[in-house]
Protein backbone atom coordinates (compact mmCIF):
# COMPACT_ATOMS: atom_id res chain seq x y z
CA UNK A 1 0.00 0.00 0.00
CA UNK A 2 1.22 3.48 -1.04
CA UNK A 3 2.58 6.27 1.46
CA UNK A 4 -0.28 8.91 0.77
CA UNK A 5 -2.74 6.12 1.31
CA UNK A 6 -1.78 4.77 4.26
CA UNK A 7 -1.72 8.61 5.51
CA UNK A 8 -5.10 8.79 4.02
CA UNK A 9 -6.14 5.67 6.63
CA UNK A 10 -4.42 7.55 9.89
CA UNK A 11 -6.12 10.98 9.10
CA UNK A 12 -9.68 9.13 8.78
CA UNK A 13 -8.64 7.07 11.65
CA UNK A 14 -8.39 9.94 13.52
CA UNK A 15 -11.36 11.71 12.11
CA UNK A 16 -13.20 8.35 12.88
CA UNK A 17 -12.21 8.58 16.58
CA UNK A 18 -13.27 12.25 17.20
CA UNK A 19 -17.09 11.64 15.66
CA UNK A 20 -17.15 8.72 17.93
CA UNK A 21 -16.29 10.60 20.89
CA UNK A 22 -17.39 14.13 20.22
CA UNK A 23 -21.04 13.48 17.91
CA UNK A 24 -21.84 10.17 19.36
CA UNK A 25 -19.97 10.21 23.00
CA UNK A 26 -18.83 6.63 22.83
CA UNK A 27 -16.75 6.19 25.56
CA UNK A 28 -13.08 6.94 24.90
CA UNK A 29 -11.88 3.24 25.78
CA UNK A 30 -14.08 2.04 24.02
CA UNK A 31 -13.75 4.40 20.29
CA UNK A 32 -9.98 3.61 20.69
CA UNK A 33 -10.30 0.21 20.52
CA UNK A 34 -12.91 -0.17 17.59
CA UNK A 35 -11.23 2.67 15.87
CA UNK A 36 -7.84 0.47 16.20
CA UNK A 37 -9.47 -2.94 14.73
CA UNK A 38 -10.75 -1.02 11.61
CA UNK A 39 -7.82 1.43 11.15
CA UNK A 40 -5.92 -2.18 11.43
CA UNK A 41 -8.32 -4.06 9.05
CA UNK A 42 -8.34 -1.16 6.15
CA UNK A 43 -4.46 -1.01 6.43
CA UNK A 44 -4.18 -4.51 5.78
CA UNK A 45 -3.05 -6.24 8.68
CA UNK A 46 -3.83 -10.08 8.46
CA UNK A 47 -6.41 -11.20 10.31
CA UNK A 48 -4.64 -13.12 12.61
CA UNK A 49 -2.25 -10.71 13.65
CA UNK A 50 -4.78 -8.00 14.93
CA UNK A 51 -5.95 -9.29 18.10
CA UNK A 52 -2.18 -9.99 18.62
CA UNK A 53 -1.54 -6.54 18.09
CA UNK A 54 -4.30 -5.30 19.94
CA UNK A 55 -2.98 -7.42 22.73
CA UNK A 56 0.51 -6.37 22.90
CA UNK A 57 -0.32 -2.45 22.36
CA UNK A 58 -2.45 -2.59 25.41
CA UNK A 59 -0.03 -5.13 27.56
CA UNK A 60 3.23 -2.66 26.85
CA UNK A 61 1.79 0.25 27.55
CA UNK A 62 -0.25 -0.89 30.84
CA UNK A 63 2.87 -2.71 32.04
CA UNK A 64 4.21 1.13 33.42
CA UNK A 65 1.25 2.88 33.29
CA UNK A 66 -0.95 0.94 35.32
CA UNK A 67 1.78 0.65 38.50
CA UNK A 68 2.28 4.40 38.14
CA UNK A 69 -0.60 5.63 38.03
CA UNK A 70 -2.36 3.55 40.68
CA UNK A 71 0.50 4.11 43.00
CA UNK A 72 0.70 7.92 42.50
CA UNK A 73 -3.49 7.69 42.97
CA UNK A 74 -2.99 5.85 46.47
CA UNK A 75 -0.40 8.47 47.35
CA UNK A 76 -2.36 11.49 46.81
CA UNK A 77 -5.30 9.67 48.22
CA UNK A 78 -3.50 9.43 51.22
CA UNK A 79 -2.65 13.35 51.52
CA UNK A 80 -6.00 14.21 50.46
CA UNK A 81 -7.83 12.50 53.41
CA UNK A 82 -5.60 13.61 56.02
CA UNK A 83 -5.68 16.85 55.50
CA UNK A 84 -2.48 17.23 54.21
CA UNK A 85 -3.32 19.26 51.91
CA UNK A 86 -5.14 22.11 54.19
CA UNK A 87 -2.06 21.95 56.16
CA UNK A 88 0.38 22.42 53.19
CA UNK A 89 -1.67 25.68 51.71
CA UNK A 90 -1.90 26.90 55.76
CA UNK A 91 1.98 26.77 55.66
CA UNK A 92 2.86 28.08 52.60
CA UNK A 93 0.34 31.31 53.45
CA UNK A 94 2.35 31.52 56.62
CA UNK A 95 5.69 31.64 55.54
CA UNK A 96 5.07 34.16 52.46
CA UNK A 97 1.97 36.61 54.42
CA UNK A 98 -1.10 37.48 54.35
CA UNK A 99 -0.70 39.38 51.16
CA UNK A 100 0.80 36.94 48.71
CA UNK A 101 -2.35 34.83 49.39
CA UNK A 102 -2.88 33.62 45.55
CA UNK A 103 1.18 33.37 45.28
CA UNK A 104 1.14 31.06 48.53
CA UNK A 105 -1.77 29.17 47.53
CA UNK A 106 -0.11 28.74 43.77
CA UNK A 107 2.88 27.67 45.39
CA UNK A 108 1.30 25.12 47.24
CA UNK A 109 -1.20 23.60 44.51
CA UNK A 110 2.64 23.25 42.76
CA UNK A 111 3.61 20.77 45.24
CA UNK A 112 -0.03 18.90 45.78
CA UNK A 113 -0.18 18.63 41.96
CA UNK A 114 2.20 15.94 41.52
CA UNK A 115 0.68 13.18 43.00
CA UNK A 116 -2.65 14.23 42.63
CA UNK A 117 -5.26 14.22 39.66
CA UNK A 118 -5.93 17.61 38.79
CA UNK A 119 -9.79 17.67 39.04
CA UNK A 120 -9.77 16.08 42.93
CA UNK A 121 -6.76 18.49 43.51
CA UNK A 122 -8.90 21.46 42.54
CA UNK A 123 -11.66 20.33 43.98
CA UNK A 124 -9.57 19.54 47.59
CA UNK A 125 -8.04 23.52 47.33
CA UNK A 126 -11.75 25.07 47.04
CA UNK A 127 -12.72 25.17 50.42
CA UNK A 128 -9.07 27.11 50.86
CA UNK A 129 -9.59 29.19 48.33
CA UNK A 130 -13.34 29.90 49.28
CA UNK A 131 -11.84 30.88 53.12
CA UNK A 132 -8.62 33.30 52.02
CA UNK A 133 -11.32 34.64 49.47
CA UNK A 134 -13.96 35.61 52.02
CA UNK A 135 -10.98 36.58 54.30
CA UNK A 136 -9.60 39.29 51.83
CA UNK A 137 -13.28 40.19 50.68
CA UNK A 138 -12.21 39.39 46.95
CA UNK A 139 -13.79 37.08 44.27
CA UNK A 140 -12.68 33.53 44.68
CA UNK A 141 -11.80 33.68 40.91
CA UNK A 142 -8.89 35.80 41.37
CA UNK A 143 -7.25 32.75 43.58
CA UNK A 144 -9.07 29.94 41.83
CA UNK A 145 -7.37 30.41 37.74
CA UNK A 146 -3.81 30.95 39.05
CA UNK A 147 -3.90 27.90 41.22
CA UNK A 148 -6.27 25.71 38.81
CA UNK A 149 -3.59 26.58 35.85
CA UNK A 150 -0.50 25.46 37.61
CA UNK A 151 -1.89 22.20 38.52
CA UNK A 152 -2.87 21.59 34.84
CA UNK A 153 0.21 22.57 34.07
CA UNK A 154 1.65 19.83 36.46
CA UNK A 155 -0.90 17.41 35.09
CA UNK A 156 -0.28 17.26 31.32
CA UNK A 157 3.47 17.36 31.37
CA UNK A 158 4.52 15.71 35.18
CA UNK A 159 4.81 11.52 36.01
CA UNK A 160 2.87 10.17 37.45
CA UNK A 161 0.17 11.32 35.70
CA UNK A 162 -1.89 9.10 33.30
CA UNK A 163 -1.15 10.90 30.07
CA UNK A 164 2.53 11.97 30.18
CA UNK A 165 2.70 8.12 31.31
CA UNK A 166 1.40 6.71 28.61
CA UNK A 167 3.03 8.82 26.16
CA UNK A 168 6.24 7.65 27.96
CA UNK A 169 5.69 4.24 27.62
CA UNK A 170 4.69 4.71 24.10
CA UNK A 171 7.52 6.51 22.70
CA UNK A 172 9.89 4.90 25.30
CA UNK A 173 10.79 8.27 26.95
CA UNK A 174 13.00 8.34 30.26
CA UNK A 175 10.64 9.41 32.96
CA UNK A 176 13.59 10.61 35.25
CA UNK A 177 14.40 13.38 32.13
CA UNK A 178 10.59 13.69 31.39
CA UNK A 179 9.72 14.72 35.61
CA UNK A 180 13.20 16.91 35.56
CA UNK A 181 12.26 18.91 32.44
CA UNK A 182 8.22 19.10 32.96
CA UNK A 183 9.11 20.53 36.84
CA UNK A 184 11.97 22.92 35.63
CA UNK A 185 9.59 24.55 32.52
CA UNK A 186 6.64 24.26 35.31
CA UNK A 187 8.41 26.75 37.65
CA UNK A 188 8.37 29.74 35.05
CA UNK A 189 4.73 28.43 33.94
CA UNK A 190 3.42 29.25 36.93
CA UNK A 191 4.77 32.45 37.43
CA UNK A 192 3.68 33.54 34.26
CA UNK A 193 -0.12 32.14 34.91
CA UNK A 194 0.02 34.42 37.86
CA UNK A 195 0.46 37.78 36.30
CA UNK A 196 -1.62 36.66 33.45
CA UNK A 197 -4.36 35.91 36.07
CA UNK A 198 -3.65 38.89 37.66
CA UNK A 199 -4.72 40.76 34.64
CA UNK A 200 -7.56 38.95 33.61
CA UNK A 201 -9.18 39.22 36.61
CA UNK A 202 -9.00 43.01 36.34
CA UNK A 203 -12.25 43.07 35.35
CA UNK A 204 -15.32 42.03 37.45
CA UNK A 205 -16.79 38.73 37.23
CA UNK A 206 -20.18 38.35 38.08
CA UNK A 207 -21.19 34.93 40.24
CA UNK A 208 -23.64 32.33 39.03
CA UNK A 209 -26.46 32.56 41.40
CA UNK A 210 -26.45 28.88 42.73
CA UNK A 211 -21.99 29.45 43.36
CA UNK A 212 -22.52 32.69 45.11
CA UNK A 213 -25.02 31.37 47.19
CA UNK A 214 -22.70 28.70 47.99
CA UNK A 215 -20.20 31.30 48.98
CA UNK A 216 -21.92 32.86 51.04
CA UNK A 217 -23.02 30.10 53.07
CA UNK A 218 -19.25 29.30 53.04
CA UNK A 219 -18.31 28.60 56.67
CA UNK A 220 -21.63 28.70 58.13
CA UNK A 221 -21.75 24.97 58.48
CA UNK A 222 -24.17 24.52 56.11
CA UNK A 223 -22.02 25.04 52.75
CA UNK A 224 -22.12 22.55 50.06
CA UNK A 225 -19.04 22.76 48.76
CA UNK A 226 -17.65 21.04 52.44
CA UNK A 227 -20.30 18.09 51.63
CA UNK A 228 -18.79 17.89 47.88
CA UNK A 229 -15.12 17.76 48.45
CA UNK A 230 -15.72 14.84 51.31
CA UNK A 231 -13.65 12.03 50.59
CA UNK A 232 -15.23 9.53 48.07
CA UNK A 233 -15.01 5.72 47.60
CA UNK A 234 -16.95 5.12 50.75
CA UNK A 235 -14.30 6.10 53.77
CA UNK A 236 -15.87 8.38 55.57
CA UNK A 237 -12.79 10.29 57.36
CA UNK A 238 -12.99 13.42 59.47
CA UNK A 239 -9.76 15.83 59.31
CA UNK A 240 -9.30 17.60 62.61
CA UNK A 241 -7.02 20.51 62.37
CA UNK A 242 -4.92 19.24 65.37
CA UNK A 243 -4.35 15.42 64.05
CA UNK A 244 -3.24 17.16 60.52
CA UNK A 245 -0.15 15.81 59.36
CA UNK A 246 3.32 18.47 59.47
CA UNK A 247 3.47 19.85 56.17
CA UNK A 248 7.09 19.03 56.30
CA UNK A 249 5.87 15.52 56.15
CA UNK A 250 3.73 16.45 53.02
CA UNK A 251 6.86 18.04 51.15
CA UNK A 252 8.82 15.25 51.90
CA UNK A 253 6.14 12.59 50.76
CA UNK A 254 6.04 14.81 47.14
CA UNK A 255 9.93 15.47 46.79
CA UNK A 256 11.47 11.82 48.16
CA UNK A 257 10.28 10.22 44.91
CA UNK A 258 11.35 12.78 42.77
CA UNK A 259 14.59 12.79 44.34
CA UNK A 260 14.92 9.41 44.05
CA UNK A 261 13.77 9.44 40.44
CA UNK A 262 16.74 12.52 39.90
CA UNK A 263 18.84 9.91 41.56
CA UNK A 264 18.31 6.96 38.86
CA UNK A 265 18.80 9.24 35.90
CA UNK A 266 21.96 11.25 37.07
CA UNK A 267 23.55 8.04 38.13
CA UNK A 268 22.88 6.97 34.25
CA UNK A 269 24.85 9.94 32.71
CA UNK A 270 27.39 10.23 35.42
CA UNK A 271 27.94 7.01 36.63
CA UNK A 272 30.17 3.76 34.77
CA UNK A 273 27.86 1.47 33.20
CA UNK A 274 27.72 -2.12 34.93
CA UNK A 275 28.88 -0.95 38.07
CA UNK A 276 27.62 -1.58 41.28
CA UNK A 277 27.05 1.89 42.22
CA UNK A 278 25.08 2.46 38.41
CA UNK A 279 23.11 -0.27 39.13
CA UNK A 280 22.09 1.00 42.64
CA UNK A 281 21.26 4.44 41.03
CA UNK A 282 19.15 2.65 38.69
CA UNK A 283 16.88 0.71 41.03
CA UNK A 284 16.93 3.34 43.65
CA UNK A 285 15.53 5.77 40.93
CA UNK A 286 13.07 3.27 39.53
CA UNK A 287 9.74 5.22 39.19
CA UNK A 288 8.22 1.79 41.15
CA UNK A 289 10.31 1.76 44.02
CA UNK A 290 10.54 5.74 44.35
CA UNK A 291 6.45 5.37 44.39
CA UNK A 292 6.54 2.75 46.79
CA UNK A 293 8.83 4.14 49.50
CA UNK A 294 6.52 7.24 49.35
CA UNK A 295 3.83 5.42 49.70
CA UNK A 296 4.85 2.77 52.14
CA UNK A 297 5.85 6.62 54.26
CA UNK A 298 2.42 7.71 54.17
CA UNK A 299 1.03 4.55 55.39
CA UNK A 300 2.93 5.24 58.55
CA UNK A 301 3.17 8.45 58.54
CA UNK A 302 0.04 9.44 57.58
CA UNK A 303 -2.16 6.31 59.13
CA UNK A 304 -0.90 4.46 61.38
CA UNK A 305 1.08 7.03 62.96
CA UNK A 306 -1.84 9.22 63.35
CA UNK A 307 -4.00 6.79 64.79
CA UNK A 308 -5.99 5.21 61.83
CA UNK A 309 -5.92 0.70 62.02
CA UNK A 310 -4.39 -0.80 59.29
CA UNK A 311 -7.70 -1.87 57.92
CA UNK A 312 -9.03 2.00 57.55
CA UNK A 313 -5.36 2.89 56.11
CA UNK A 314 -5.98 0.16 53.80
CA UNK A 315 -9.73 0.97 52.21
CA UNK A 316 -8.43 4.87 52.08
CA UNK A 317 -5.88 3.38 49.67
CA UNK A 318 -8.23 1.23 47.77
CA UNK A 319 -10.82 4.07 47.28
CA UNK A 320 -8.16 5.58 44.93
CA UNK A 321 -8.12 2.62 42.54
CA UNK A 322 -11.45 2.50 41.08
CA UNK A 323 -11.50 6.18 39.84
CA UNK A 324 -8.22 5.61 38.15
CA UNK A 325 -9.56 2.65 36.45
CA UNK A 326 -10.72 4.31 33.49
CA UNK A 327 -8.06 6.43 33.11
CA UNK A 328 -5.71 3.56 32.58
CA UNK A 329 -7.72 1.73 30.15
CA UNK A 330 -8.22 4.63 27.97
CA UNK A 331 -4.20 4.98 28.34
CA UNK A 332 -3.71 1.37 27.31
CA UNK A 333 -6.18 1.67 24.44
CA UNK A 334 -4.10 4.49 23.19
CA UNK A 335 -1.04 2.12 23.32
CA UNK A 336 -3.14 -0.14 21.64
CA UNK A 337 -3.80 2.55 18.44
CA UNK A 338 -0.14 3.22 18.60
CA UNK A 339 0.48 -0.12 17.79
CA UNK A 340 -1.35 -0.55 15.26
CA UNK A 341 -0.07 2.43 13.62
CA UNK A 342 3.60 1.07 13.95
CA UNK A 343 2.12 -2.64 12.88
CA UNK A 344 0.81 -1.18 9.56
CA UNK A 345 3.39 0.50 8.31
CA UNK A 346 1.44 4.00 8.86
CA UNK A 347 3.63 5.03 11.21
CA UNK A 348 6.69 5.17 9.01
CA UNK A 349 4.40 6.96 5.94
CA UNK A 350 3.43 9.57 8.90
CA UNK A 351 7.21 10.00 9.58
CA UNK A 352 8.12 10.29 6.15
CA UNK A 353 5.29 12.46 5.58
CA UNK A 354 6.67 14.79 8.32
CA UNK A 355 9.95 14.84 6.88
CA UNK A 356 8.88 16.01 3.69
CA UNK A 357 7.11 19.18 5.38
CA UNK A 358 10.18 20.25 6.53
CA UNK A 359 8.74 21.30 10.60
CA UNK A 360 10.50 20.29 13.21
CA UNK A 361 9.22 17.16 15.30
CA UNK A 362 8.94 18.57 18.15
CA UNK A 363 6.44 21.75 16.77
CA UNK A 364 4.28 18.63 14.97
CA UNK A 365 4.04 17.45 18.06
CA UNK A 366 2.40 20.30 19.75
CA UNK A 367 0.51 21.04 17.19
CA UNK A 368 -1.18 17.67 16.71
CA UNK A 369 -1.88 17.79 20.56
CA UNK A 370 -3.25 21.12 20.69
CA UNK A 371 -5.90 20.06 17.79
CA UNK A 372 -6.60 16.69 19.28
CA UNK A 373 -7.21 18.77 22.70
CA UNK A 374 -9.39 21.08 21.34
CA UNK A 375 -11.45 18.40 19.16
CA UNK A 376 -12.41 16.25 22.26
CA UNK A 377 -11.81 18.11 25.51
CA UNK A 378 -9.30 14.99 27.31
CA UNK A 379 -5.75 15.56 27.57
CA UNK A 380 -5.02 12.46 28.41
CA UNK A 381 -6.30 11.47 24.94
CA UNK A 382 -4.98 13.55 23.25
CA UNK A 383 -1.20 12.74 24.19
CA UNK A 384 -1.39 9.01 24.45
CA UNK A 385 -3.25 9.99 20.69
CA UNK A 386 -0.39 12.19 19.63
CA UNK A 387 2.39 9.97 21.33
CA UNK A 388 1.14 7.01 18.61
CA UNK A 389 0.96 8.89 16.02
CA UNK A 390 4.59 9.89 16.11
CA UNK A 391 6.02 7.08 18.15
CA UNK A 392 7.84 5.67 14.80
CA UNK A 393 9.06 9.33 13.62
CA UNK A 394 10.45 8.95 17.50
CA UNK A 395 11.89 5.44 17.17
CA UNK A 396 13.43 6.23 13.84
CA UNK A 397 14.62 9.98 14.34
CA UNK A 398 18.17 8.70 16.82
CA UNK A 399 17.14 10.75 19.43
CA UNK A 400 18.60 11.09 22.86
CA UNK A 401 16.89 10.66 26.26
CA UNK A 402 16.43 14.07 26.92
CA UNK A 403 15.61 14.78 23.19
CA UNK A 404 12.65 12.30 23.57
CA UNK A 405 11.31 13.62 26.88
CA UNK A 406 11.31 16.88 25.47
CA UNK A 407 9.00 15.54 23.12
CA UNK A 408 6.98 14.55 25.43
CA UNK A 409 6.80 17.52 27.59
CA UNK A 410 5.79 18.95 23.78
CA UNK A 411 2.87 17.18 23.45
CA UNK A 412 2.03 17.86 27.29
CA UNK A 413 1.73 21.67 26.15
CA UNK A 414 0.11 20.89 23.55
CA UNK A 415 -2.83 19.40 25.21
CA UNK A 416 -2.97 21.75 28.03
CA UNK A 417 -4.53 24.75 26.49
CA UNK A 418 -8.01 25.43 24.56
CA UNK A 419 -9.96 24.20 27.49
CA UNK A 420 -13.18 24.56 26.87
CA UNK A 421 -16.69 23.57 26.80
CA UNK A 422 -15.89 19.83 25.98
CA UNK A 423 -13.02 19.28 28.94
CA UNK A 424 -14.33 18.08 32.04
CA UNK A 425 -11.94 20.18 34.40
CA UNK A 426 -13.47 23.62 32.45
CA UNK A 427 -17.04 22.72 33.78
CA UNK A 428 -15.23 22.10 37.46
CA UNK A 429 -13.40 25.03 37.25
CA UNK A 430 -16.33 27.39 36.18
CA UNK A 431 -18.57 25.68 38.59
CA UNK A 432 -16.39 25.85 41.93
CA UNK A 433 -15.35 29.65 40.54
CA UNK A 434 -18.75 30.53 39.69
CA UNK A 435 -18.01 31.71 35.89
CA UNK A 436 -20.58 31.83 33.29
CA UNK A 437 -19.50 29.89 30.04
CA UNK A 438 -18.91 33.00 28.55
CA UNK A 439 -16.61 34.51 31.26
CA UNK A 440 -14.96 31.06 31.45
CA UNK A 441 -14.03 31.47 27.87
CA UNK A 442 -12.87 34.72 28.47
CA UNK A 443 -10.66 33.55 31.42
CA UNK A 444 -9.88 30.06 31.67
CA UNK A 445 -9.74 28.74 28.43
CA UNK A 446 -7.44 32.26 27.37
CA UNK A 447 -4.80 31.45 30.27
CA UNK A 448 -4.69 27.70 29.48
CA UNK A 449 -3.97 28.50 25.96
CA UNK A 450 -1.48 31.08 26.91
CA UNK A 451 0.06 29.17 29.17
CA UNK A 452 0.25 26.19 26.96
CA UNK A 453 2.02 27.99 24.11
CA UNK A 454 4.47 29.52 26.74
CA UNK A 455 5.11 26.12 28.08
CA UNK A 456 6.32 24.85 24.23
CA UNK A 457 8.09 27.84 23.64
CA UNK A 458 10.62 27.26 26.61
CA UNK A 459 10.13 23.34 25.72
CA UNK A 460 11.41 24.47 22.35
CA UNK A 461 14.35 26.57 23.91
CA UNK A 462 15.57 23.89 25.20
CA UNK A 463 15.37 21.66 22.72
CA UNK A 464 17.23 24.22 20.43
CA UNK A 465 20.11 23.93 23.33
CA UNK A 466 20.62 20.68 23.62
CA UNK A 467 20.70 20.02 19.79
CA UNK A 468 23.41 22.61 20.09
CA UNK A 469 25.08 21.24 22.81
CA UNK A 470 25.46 17.91 21.22
CA UNK A 471 26.10 19.01 17.41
Amino acid sequence: MSALALLAIAAAGVALLLVAVIKFKIPAFLALLVVSVIVALVAGIPLPDIVKTVTEGMGGTLGSVAILVGLGAMLGKMIEVSGGAQALAGKFTQLLGPRRVIAALTSAAFLLAIPVFFDVGFIILIPIIYGFSKAAGVNPVKIGLPVGAIMLAIHVVVPPHPGVVGGAGILKADIGWTTIIGLLICIPVGVLGYFVAKRLNRRDYVMLPGTAEQFRLFGSGKSEVEQDTAPSGGVAVKTVAKTAPSPAMIITLIVLPILMIMVGTVGAVMLPKGSPAADIAAFVGAPLIALLTALGMAYYFLGIRRGWSSQHTGEVMDSALAPTAIVILVTGAGGVFGKVLTVSGIGKALAEGLQSVGLPLILMAFILAAVLRASQGSATVAIITTAGLLATSVADGGYSPVQTALILVAIGFGAFGLSHINDSGFWIVTRYLGLSVADGLRTWTVLTTILGVAGFALTFLVWTLVGGLSA
